[in-house]
C-alpha cells in the first residue's frame, strides 16, 4: 500500500490512465463481449480449479508474497506472483488487453480499479465470502461485484515535524490555506503517486465537486504548495524540516514510525479522509478464473488475512485497517476517531485523466 518506487518505475503511472481512456474509446464492442464472458464465467465453481496449473497474480502489495505462499500451502493451488508497482502493473494490463497473462490483479485504489472495470477487463462475479466483511467493508463492494476490497488505509493525511511544529496545528484541509503556513505544505504528484489522486478527488468531493477542488488546490499553490513525486520525497522533506507539513497515505506514516522515526506526527482532518481500499479483480478473459476466485475468496477469509496482518511490521503496507470480521491486527495503528468517507468512484474514475492533466499543468508545474 505504501508507495516508495523510484522515478523510473513511477513514471509509468503517469501515462496509464491516458492509455486506458484511449482503449475505452475503441473498445465498446469488446466490453460487451467481455460482459457476456464474465457472466458465464462467474458460474464456475472453485472445485473446477486445476491446482497444478493454478493462477498468476499481478500485485503491488507489500505482503503479496506472504499471501501467495500461504494460499498455496493451505489450498494446494499453485500461484505465480508478479510483484511490481501499480503503474507498471497497469501498463502490463493495458498492453495485454483481451489476452491477459494475469488472473488476479491486486493494488490500492477503487477509482483505478473502476477504470479497469469500465474497460471490461474485470470479471463480474459475486463471491460467496461477502458475508465475511465488516459493515465498512460491505460499503466498499461495487454494485457489479467486479472487484473486492482486502484492507483499508486513508488516501491522504497531514504529517508534520514535531520538533518544528507551530503552536497552532491545522485541523482540517482548509486550514492549510492559512498564510502562517506559507511555503510549508507539500504533497505528492497525483500523476506519479498512486494514492494521491484519490486524495485529490476526496478533497474535491468534500468541497462540493471538481471545480471547487481545483479552486482549493490553486489557492494552496498560491500559498506555496510544493508537489513531489512520491511519498519518500515528501516524508524526507518533513523529517529534515525542509517543510513543516506533508500530505501522504497514512500507511506511509506508520511505516516511518515503525522504522524508528518518532519525530513525525499525524493529523486526520476533521471534515474527513477518503477511504483508500486495496482491491482485487479477476481477469474477464482470464484462463484460470476458478483458481482466481479461490484466491480472492482466500484473501477474504480470516485464514488469508492472517498472512497480511503477520507481514513485516516495518513495512507500511502492514498498517491497514481490517475489513474482514474476526481478524486481529498484529501491529498498532489508529483505527478510531477517523472520519472516513467513500469516494463517488464512478464519477472520479471518469474525470481522472483530465483532472491529472490539469493538476500537472496548474499545480505541479513550477513547484
Amino acid at each position: 500500500m505504501t508507495f516508495s518506487f523510484s522515478k523510473v518505475r513511477s513514471i509509468a503511472l503517469a501515462c496509464i490512465i491516458t492509455i486506458l481512456s484511449f482503449t475505452a474509446a475503441c473498445g465498446s464492442a469488446a466490453s460487451s463481449s467481455n460482459a457476456q464472458t464474465s457472466s458465464a464465467a462467474a458460474q464456475l465453481a472453485a472445485s473446477q480449479c486445476n491446482k497444478s496449473t493454478g493462477l498468476v497474480v499481478y500485485s503491488a502489495q507489500g505482503y503479496d508474497s506472504d499471501t501467495v505462499k500461504a494460499f498455496t500451502r493451505d489450498t494446494g493451488i499453485q500461484a505465480q506472483l508478479v510483484d511490481d508497482s501499480t503503474g507498471n502493473i497497469l501498463a502490463k494490463v493495458a498492453a495485454e488487453g483481451n489476452n491477459p497473462q494475469w488472473d488476479v490483479v491486486w493494488f490500492d485504489g477503487n477509482v483505478t480499479m473502476q477504470n479497469l472495470d469500465d474497460q471490461g477487463y474485470l470479471l463480474k462475479w459475486k463471491s460467496s465470502n461477502t458475508s465475511n466483511y465488516t459493515q465498512q467493508g460491505q460499503s466498499l463492494i461495487p454494485s457489479d461485484y467486479a472487484y473486492y476490497p482486502s484492507g483499508l488505509t486513508a488516501a491522504g493525511v497531514i504529517i508534520y515535524n514535531k520538533a518544528h511544529a507551530p503552536a497552532q496545528l491545522p485541523q482540517d484541509w482548509k486550514d492549510l490555506l492559512n498564510p502562517a503556513y506559507k511555503n510549508q505544505v507539500e504533497m505528492n504528484d497525483p500523476s506519479l503517486s498512486g494514492p494521491t489522486y484519490p486524495f485529490v478527488a476526496g478533497v474535491s468531493q468534500l468541497l462540493g465537486g471538481e471545480d471547487q477542488g481545483k479552486n482549493y488546490f490553486t489557492q494552496l499553490k498560491a500559498n506555496g504548495l510544493r508537489a513531489y513525486q512520491t511519498n519518500d520525497l515528501t516524508i524526507t522533506a518533513v523529517k529534515t524540516g525542509a517543510k513543516e507539513f506533508g500530505i501522504v497515505q497514512d500507511s506511509a506514516y506508520y511505516g516511518e514510525v515503525a522504522n524508528g522515526d518518532n519525530n513525525i506526527g499525524v493529523i486526520y482532518p476533521t471534515s474527513g479522509v477518503a477511504a483508500l481500499p486495496s482491491e482485487m479483480g479477476i481477469a474477464a478473459n482470464g484462463a484460470h478464473q476458478a483458481c482466481a476466485e479461490a484466491f480472492v475468496n482466500y484473501v477474504m477469509s480470516q485464514q488469508g488475512q492472517q498472512s497480511m496482518t503477520h507481514h513485516d511490521p516495518t513495512d507500511g503496507d502492514t498498517y491497514f485497517i481490517e475489513l474482514i470480521q474476526g481478524v486481529t491486527p498484529v501491529v498498532t495503528r489508529q483505527t478510531t476517531g477517523i472520519n472516513f468517507f467513500n469516494l463517488n468512484v464512478e464519477k472520479w474514475a471518469n474525470v481522472e485523466n483530465e483532472y491529472k492533466q490539469w493538476f500537472t499543468a496548474n499545480i505541479v508545474s513550477g513547484s
